[in-house]
């Protein structure tokens, strides 16, 4: 048997992060570590390893995963911090870029990290801001690989309620996901699970350089399977 990819996931315990380890269950080419702040509840048939550790000790946590590649899927909502824009910087640009850090002090070949549809630094959408701010510096760590990975609108049941926009949306999707064409595709929605196997294909994958994945790139990389 060859050997397996070690990928160690930072944010277990959102919707991508919990759909990523439900979709490697089984895979033996992957040994999967997650790296999270609490406890998360594995699924089942779970063969991996979950780290504990307060974010100002994720470094040590990454380097103990001796990764291959670091999945990212960090993340929260302006609305979830309350309007407060350094608490979301805090996460979305501070956070990630740490952890970022420590997957390449670590040895990491390969850096896969969760962004979003329309990420941009010069927006005028200060989400979409910080988005585009952390991806041009992630690409300054000068990994081996670098995916970016923006998908739409993320459909799954998510900790908690759900949004009401996201509630709308979902709903939604299947009617407004088939008017999407040409250049509007990239903002159809898209399931956790696919989204998860997606990431999953990219693993350990030897090219080298910096891609993005948008809606239909995700879907071209889950045909080949």
């Amino acid at each position: 048997m060859s050997e397996q990819t070690r990928v160690v996931l930072v944010g277990a315990t959102g919707l991508i992060g919990r759909a990523v380890m439900a979709e490697a269950v089984g895979r033996v080419d992957i040994h999967l570590v997650a790296v999270a702040r609490r406890e998360v509840r594995l699924p089942p048939g779970a063969r991996m390893e979950l780290l504990l550790s307060d974010t100002e000790h994720w470094p040590d946590a990454i380097a103990a995963g001796r990764p291959h590649a670091v999945v990212i899927a960090l993340g929260t909502t302006i609305k979830a911090v309350g309007g407060d824009k350094a608490a979301f910087r805090a996460v979305d640009h501070d956070l990630v870029l740490e952890s970022a850090r420590a997957a390449k002090e670590a040895g990491a070949r390969q850096l896969i990290v969760v962004s979003s549809v329309g990420a941009q630094f010069s927006s005028k959408n200060f989400y979409l801001s910080v988005k585009g701010e952390v991806e041009d510096k992630l690409a300054k760590l000068r990994f081996d690989r670098l995916d970016i990975i923006r998908p739409g609108l993320l459909r799954g049941k998510r900790e908690g309620a759900a949004r009401p926009a996201e509630r709308i949306g979902m709903a939604l999707s299947p009617l407004l996901d088939p008017l999407m064409l040409g250049s509007l595709s990239k903002y159809r929605s898209a399931k956790d699970s696919d989204l998860a196997r997606a990431i999953l294909a990219l693993t350990g994958d030897t090219r080298r350089g910096r891609f993005v994945h948008e809606h239909d790139e995700l879907r071209r990389i889950l045909r080949r399977g």
